[in-house]
């Protein structure tokens, strides 16, 4: 699995942080890190759990 962000879409409402947080972080800076870009198996589904959450559809996930 390899995972991207458009950060031109996304809003950093730390909705995929909620699911994801291994993967996601918004910091003090209101702006979203991608932790990992290939999470390790056992956090695939969250991970797409993440995506599904986003309301700007900002996240894609590539098995």
């Amino acid at each position: 699995m390899r995972v991207e962000v458009d950060f031109d879409q996304c809003e950093s409402n730390a909705l995929c942080m909620g699911a994801a947080p291994e993967v996601f972080e918004v910091r003090d800076d209101d702006y979203l890190y991608l932790l990992t870009e290939e999470p390790s198996a056992e956090l695939h589904e969250k991970v797409r759990e993440a995506a599904r959450l986003c309301p700007k559809q900002a996240i894609t996930v590539k098995e």
